[in-house]
Parts: C-alpha cells; sequence; structure tokens
C-alpha cells in the first residue's frame, strides 16, 4: 500500500500548484518526469500532448473545483459534445459527440469505462460514478480499443482508490429549489495488503416547475435518490491485485416533463391563432396533467478486476453484473382521438363516462392556446397531457440485466513496440415495455396489462423480450519508427447475435375492438408476432500516425471505423407506420429490424505548449452509414417509439482549445468546436436528404476564468466564471419543409430548430486545511432554453421539454 500512499501524495502536491481548466487540464493521478499530465487515453498510461487523438481532461482538480459530479457536469465543459439527459426518465442519457448521437432506445454510441470496466446499460450514463479523481472524453471512434457502441468516442472514469491511512470526506450543499445533496466516503486500509473504500450519496430537489391542475404541485421535475458504493483493493500476492466494487442505488421521480406546440401553418392561417404555428422556442412552459408522474430505478452493479503482472506482459481480467430497472407512469397524449369515448366492450363502460364528467366540469378551464376544453369532449381541442381524464395514462417499463468479461494482455513498458491483445464476451437479457391505458379517475397502474374490469384498462401494449449475446476479439500496437515518429494500429472484430420474442397476449382492445398490438393485426383478428433473431459483425480498425516535432508539440493523424449493432423495434412497428401514415401520403418508412451502424472517420490534429499556454487544434471527417435515429409516431393506435435508420450522414468540422496560464493563480481558457452536418442519403424519409444531423449542434464554444489566490496564511480563496455556448440545434430530420399529416393539411417544422443558448456558471469559495465553502449559481442569468424538441411529424406538432433554469446555493466539505 505504500505505492498507493506515495502516488497519492504526489498528486495531492501537484493539486497545489497547477490550475486545470475545461479544456484541458494541468493534474492528473500520474505525470512523467517533467511533470506533464498523464492519461489512460489508449488504455495505457502516456503524456496528454503524445495522444494521437482529441481528449478533454477533467482532473481531480477540475471536477472539484468546478462542483462536477456526474455527465451533464463534464459534458458541459467539454467542446463538441452535448447531451439530452432526464426528459422522460432518469435511463434515458442522449450523448452526441461531434454529430454522433446515441438513438433513444438503441444501445448508445458512448463508450463508459469506469477504473477499467465497459458498462453495459447507456443508463449508466445518467449516473452518478463514485468519488471522482479523473475524467477523459476520447472523441470519434474507439471500438478498436475500448470496445462495443464507441461510434461516437468513449468516456474513461477513474475513481477514489484506497489509502493506507485513514481518510474521509463530507460534503453537504443546499440551493434553491429545496435542493439538497450529500455525500460522504471513508477510506483506509484493512490490513497491509487490503484496503477498502465505502461511499454514499443523497440528493433531492423540488425541481423547477409546477403543476398548475394539482395545486401548483411539485410534480413536474422533482426527483430523489441515494446511493451506497463500495471498494475493496487487495494485493494478492507481489505481482497480483484484485480490485471489486459495488453499487447499489435508488432513484424516484417525475417522468415526461413535456408540453407539446403545433406546427401547422395551415390551420394559423385559416383560424386566425397563431399559435396554430409555434415556434418551440417561444412556447411558454404550462403544466396541468391530472395523472401524478412517477419514474422509479433501482441499479445493483458488481464487478471485479484481476490484475497479474508477469515477467513479459501485464495480464487484466475482469467480469461485471448490472442489474437497472427502470419504469415510469404520466399522463397520456390520445385525448383528441376520442379513444375513450366509446368503446365495444361494456366492461370499459365507465371510462366513457368518467370522460364526459372531466370534461364538463373542467369546461373553460385555461389551456396552451390553441387548445380549449369545451363542454363536450367532441367540442374540445386538448393536446397531450390535459387535465381531464379523456387521454388516458401510459406505462413504459425498461429493464436490463447483463454479465460482461474481458480478458487483456499488455506489454510491459520499454522498447520500440508496445501491443495488447484480448477477448469480450457480454450477455444481455432487455425487457421493453409501453401501454397505454384509460383514465377512470383513480390513477394509472404499473402493470404491462390491465384487464378491462380494472381500474386502468389497457388499450394498447407493446412487450418485447431482447437477448444479445457479443463476442469480440481485439489486438492493438504501437511502434516507434524512430525517436520520434510513432505509427499504431488497433484492430477488433464484433460478432453480435440477437433475438427478440413479443410477449403481448391476443387480446382486443376493449375500446376499439382492435388487436391489443396493432403489429398482431390492424383489425380483429390477431395473430402472433414470431420471434425474430439477426447476427450483426464487424470488423474494426484504427490507424494512427504521431510526430512530435518539439518537446512539446505533437502532430497527428488518425483514421477508424466506428461500429454499432443493428437492433429490434417493437415488433409490429412497420406494419402500422405502413398503414397509418401511408394512408395519408406520408413517405414514412420504417423497418422492424434496424441496420447496424458505422462510420469511418479522419481526424488530423495538432497539439502542444508554448509557454504558459496549452494549445489544440484538429480537423475531422466522419462518414456514417445507417445512423440509427430515435423517432416517435402519434395517431389513432396510440403512440409508437422505433429505431430508424439514416442511410448515410456526412459530418465536417474543427476544433480547437487554448489554456492560458495568464499569472500566478490565474488560468484563462477558451475552446470551441464548429460542426458542418448533412444528410446525404435517407431512404426512411427521401425529403429529408440535405438536412443537418439530428441532435448535432452546430457549434459549442467554452469559455472560463479560474483564479485561486492565498487570503491568509491559513485561507485559500477560489472565484471560478464558466461559460457554454451551444449553436443552433435541429432534433429531427424533417427540418424546414412540409409533411403530410393526420389532420388533411401540411406540418411545416422550421419552427422546431432550438435556438442558440449560452449559460453562465459562478463558483466562489475559500478554504482552509481540510475544509472549504462556496457559493454557486448555475445558469446565473437564468436563460430560458429547451433541453429537447421531438417533432411527432404526421401529428402535425412537437414535445418539449424545457432546460434547467437558474439555481444559486452553498456547499461545504471537510475531509480528514
Amino acid at each position: 500500500m505504500s505505492i498507493l500512499r506515495k502516488n497519492l501524495w504526489a498528486s495531492a502536491s501537484l493539486l497545489g500548484v497547477m490550475m486545470a481548466t475545461p479544456a484541458m487540464a494541468q493534474q492528473a493521478p500520474a505525470a512523467d518526469a517533467g511533470g506533464e499530465l498523464v492519461v489512460t487515453a489508449r488504455r495505457v498510461n502516456e503524456r496528454l500532448t503524445d495522444v494521437p487523438a482529441s481528449v478533454s481532461v477533467l482532473t481531480e482538480a477540475t471536477l472539484t473545483k468546478a462542483g462536477v459530479t456526474k455527465t451533464d457536469d463534464f459534458v458541459k465543459l467539454t467542446p463538441g459534445v452535448t447531451v439530452v439527459s432526464g426528459t422522460s426518465e432518469a435511463g434515458d442519457v442522449q450523448i452526441n459527440i461531434r454529430g454522433v448521437n446515441g438513438a433513444r432506445d438503441a444501445e448508445g454510441s458512448v463508450a463508459l469505462v469506469v477504473d477499467g470496466i465497459l458498462k453495459t446499460n447507456t443508463a449508466s450514463l445518467g449516473q452518478g460514478q463514485g468519488l471522482l479523481t479523473q475524467v477523459e472524453i476520447l472523441k470519434g471512434p474507439q471500438g478498436a480499443i475500448y470496445g462495443r457502441n464507441a461510434t461516437a468516442g468513449a468516456i474513461i472514469i477513474q475513481t477514489r482508490k484506497p489509502t493506507d491511512v485513514l481518510t474521509g470526506g463530507l460534503k453537504m450543499s443546499y440551493a434553491s429549489q429545496n435542493t439538497a445533496k450529500g455525500e460522504a466516503y471513508l477510506a483506509g486500509p484493512l490490513s497491509d495488503s487490503v484496503g477498502f473504500v465505502v461511499s454514499g450519496d443523497y440528493s433531492t430537489t423540488d425541481g423547477f416547475y409546477r403543476n398548475a391542475y394539482l395545486g401548483n404541485a411539485k410534480l413536474v421535475d422533482y426527483q430523489h435518490s441515494w446511493n451506497l458504493s463500495g471498494r475493496l483493493v487487495a494485493d494478492l500476492g507481489s505481482s497480483t491485485t484484485l480490485d471489486a466494487k459495488a453499487h447499489f442505488g435508488r432513484l424516484k421521480g417525475a417522468s415526461l416533463a413535456f408540453n407539446a406546440a403545433f406546427n401547422l401553418p395551415g390551420f394559423a392561417a385559416f383560424t386566425g391563432i397563431s399559435t396554430f404555428n409555434e415556434n418551440v422556442n417561444d412556447h411558454p412552459m404550462k403544466f396541468y396533467n391530472n395523472i401524478v408522474p412517477v419514474n422509479e430505478q433501482k441499479t445493483l452493479e458488481l464487478s471485479a478486476k484481476l490484475t497479474h503482472d508477469m515477467d513479459f506482459a501485464t495480464l487484466t481480467a475482469w467480469v461485471a453484473y448490472n442489474d437497472i430497472r427502470n419504469w415510469l407512469m404520466a399522463d397520456g397524449t390520445s385525448a383528441d382521438f376520442q379513444l375513450f369515448t366509446s368503446y365495444t366492450n361494456s366492461a370499459v363502460a365507465s371510462v366513457a363516462s368518467t370522460c364526459a364528467a372531466s370534461v364538463t366540469s373542467l369546461a373553460g378551464y385555461p389551456m396552451a392556446s390553441p387548445t380549449y376544453i369545451a363542454g363536450t369532449a367532441a367540442g374540445s381541442l386538448f393536446g397531450p397531457y390535459s387535465p381531464t381524464t379523456c387521454d388516458g395514462s401510459q406505462y413504459q417499463r425498461r429493464e436490463q440485466k447483463d454479465i460482461s468479461t474481458e480478458i487483456r494482455l499488455a506489454s510491459k513498458p520499454g522498447g520500440p513496440l508496445s501491443w495488447q491483445a484480448g477477448l469480450y464476451f457480454t450477455h444481455i437479457d432487455r425487457r421493453a415495455v409501453v401501454a397505454s391505458q384509460a383514465d377512470k379517475g383513480l390513477g394509472g397502474l404499473a402493470s404491462a396489462y390491465n384487464a378491462p374490469t380494472s381500474s386502468s384498462p389497457t388499450n394498447q401494449l407493446f412487450d418485447d423480450f431482447f437477448k444479445t449475446n457479443a463476442y469480440a476479439a481485439f489486438a492493438s500496437g504501437d511502434y516507434n519508427v524512430t525517436s520520434a515518429l510513432t505509427g499504431s494500429v488497433a484492430l477488433r472484430y464484433d460478432v453480435e447475435d440477437r433475438s427478440v420474442r413479443n410477449n403481448v397476449p391476443l387480446l382486443l382492445d376493449p375500446f376499439s375492438g382492435h388487436c391489443l398490438n396493432p403489429g398482431q393485426g390492424l383489425g380483429s383478428t390477431c395473430t402472433a408476432i414470431t420471434p425474430k433473431s439477426r447476427t450483426f459483425q464487424m470488423f474494426e480498425p484504427k490507424l494512427s500516425l504521431r510526430y512530435r516535432f518539439g518537446p512539446e508539440a505533437t502532430v497527428y493523424g488518425t483514421w477508424g471505423v466506428g461500429y454499432k449493432s443493428g437492433g429490434f423495434n417493437n415488433q409490429g412497428a412497420a406494419a402500422i407506420v405502413a398503414s397509418y401514415f401511408g394512408a395519408i401520403g406520408s413517405e414514412a418508412r420504417i423497418e422492424d429490424i434496424y441496420k447496424a451502424e458505422r462510420s469511418s472517420s479522419f481526424e488530423v490534429g495538432v497539439k502542444g505548449r508554448l509557454g504558459k499556454v496549452d494549445y489544440t487544434l484538429a480537423a475531422y471527417h466522419n462518414t456514417i452509414r445507417n445512423m440509427q435515429f430515435f423517432e416517435f409516431y402519434v395517431g389513432a393506435f396510440g403512440l409508437l417509439r422505433v429505431v430508424e435508420s439514416i442511410d448515410k450522414v456526412e459530418l465536417k468540422g474543427l476544433e480547437a482549445s487554448l489554456n492560458w496560464r495568464a499569472a500566478p493563480g490565474l488560468t484563462l481558457s477558451a475552446s470551441g468546436n464548429l460542426l458542418d452536418s448533412k444528410i446525404k442519403a435517407n431512404s426512411v424519409r427521401p425529403s429529408t436528404v440535405g438536412n443537418k444531423s439530428p441532435y448535432s449542434a452546430d457549434y459549442t464554444l467554452n469559455l472560463g476564468a479560474q483564479y485561486e489566490a492565498p487570503i491568509s496564511s491559513k485561507l485559500t480563496g477560489l472565484l471560478r466564471v464558466d461559460y457554454r455556448l451551444t449553436g443552433p440545434t435541429w432534433f429531427h430530420v424533417v427540418q424546414a419543409q412540409d409533411n403530410p399529416t393526420i389532420f388533411g393539411v401540411a406540418g411545416n417544422y422550421a419552427g422546431t430548430q432550438r435556438k442558440a443558448y449560452g449559460l453562465v456558471d459562478i463558483r466562489a469559495g475559500v478554504s482552509g486545511n481540510g475544509w472549504s465553502a462556496t457559493l454557486f449559481g448555475t445558469n446565473v442569468l437564468d436563460k430560458q432554453y429547451l433541453a429537447e424538441v421531438i417533432p411527432a411529424v404526421e401529428f402535425g406538432g412537437s414535445f418539449i421539454s424545457p432546460g434547467t433554469r437558474a439555481q444559486y446555493g452553498i456547499e461545504v466539505s471537510l475531509k480528514f
């Protein structure tokens, strides 16, 4: 454990003399003889300037001083990276790196590696990963190095290790919106060869928005969560180390914090009501649903990693088990389709009478224009998530259990050639449920199917069980041609065997008399959906060249192939879209089995240090085939979530960063990314060729300043300001163009582009020996912006979710 202690003391010393900024950092758990930052971007320790790729690093100093604890926080500090998280549920996280996005309901496009172990479930991206000590964000395809689902990049996280003396810490904060957070840890030795870390955290918030119908209740974006984590590191002899971890967590909060905006210019012109064609950026957010939204998530994660040093190489083997269960209940979207005003099964007659009674009692209730509640359901224009019972409720459930293992052999440092080789396997069981239910005014039921006689009868159900076995073999090598020139080759071959089984019973919707799952038949004759299976496989090479033209300057070039397996939509989805929307002239066509995503990416760049300035400059070009994209369909059948494949997308961009140690204690930084994206081919919606890649900001800009200086012999002051500008963003392949809708008039979605917005965060504090107190503000100018826009194109509108508002608070921490 003495080695651990020396490394920790070295890190602590660096914290005191080096400053960190969002774009590049000057402190890390390891450093070379010259004190330069060392990273693990290619699964080996090397200087940041020697890595032939774009890497943004947040050290422990930056993480602490910027108040970073989770994915949303460090994404804000990284150029070319954006995130959408928590708009629908806690497990829903979509990270976009340089125009490559992880599609909702598909697997992610960013590999998450924590303490050397690859996480399999995308939902992990939205969770805390423990006590962070360093975060590295790699951009561009990383599959050849870090494994599956890394077409956009990889996030590499290191967490706190045991110490050889007892240490601990406590951090608490309280902010506006009744937001409170606390975390504590204890680390130390159990014996001369075994050390431990235990930690826990709790957070709660009322959220920023209120439900006007339910007494202005704090039921829109509230959230409460807690986590317990443990880590045990044991030296099993002089050459072998065991690293075992466990994490158990719970979350309860709201779900589906969306409003709807109409995009029907024909209706606006005919009626003279401008809000029939609304710019989503100008929409006033109002929440008045009658169903209390709930989202619950349970997490269990276990892992063990064994490292064994041999004479010629190091053997690393790990196994990880993850079980994340997530479900939500929320108001429905179906009132204007009159689904619950008639019935074919008398067991649900009370649903129709409840709908009629709720409309009568709420006649004249103030709704967001142009929606309104008249005396009858037929005379009303509800919009989704209304205060009446006529729109029903919805239940969604996503569960995933997986077990993964990897064995890797890597050469020892020294010599002109370094190499790695290994094998990987994962088994995944996943279930996805989307159910629409009627509303008798008694709330929804958290179950996939409810009988017509229940308090919340099911009228539509998608329920599929997915199974995946993924195998991979990989190898990489770096060869120093000269002291200045290094060439690298990485190879990986992935095979994924996937299957799906539909679980929906052959029953009828008690309201329409049609099959419960429209994929079983569009009438009253229902046929079971047959199980399906498919094997996806891909070879992923990566080549790099690096040339050091000075002691602190490097030029590099890299080319790599990215790959993400195809998969299955809710079975029957293709027939639903073809039948319902083909009838109105829509070009939309999807497949029940969506294609594998693959990309070819080039990057050239230069990085280094000139005096007190660190710099990077990179240019990249990425061609993506079958880019996976999420789409939401709404119609008389209910709602449908699918993954589509955009045949070809081209991405080109520039990225740069500067970090200037301007004066003792003062660091200034600037970084940015400029992206040019274009859809080159799209058989799902051919008219969208020429549009931009969805969920991809045109540009991002980060500006930062940090000043730290002694106040007295015992006190140090800190002032930090971060500004993040996110450029205009489209969220759909359909953009400024007309499209047929179920209302018989064309929708136009020119107003669905999110405008550019800038956020300012400030932290100011004082610290002493083992303690600190910090005042903080996030989005201090209270900029109103949208977190996400989901156009439902054939419905003639968009579902929009608001971003966070201004928040101010105080944070206190203690360490020993």
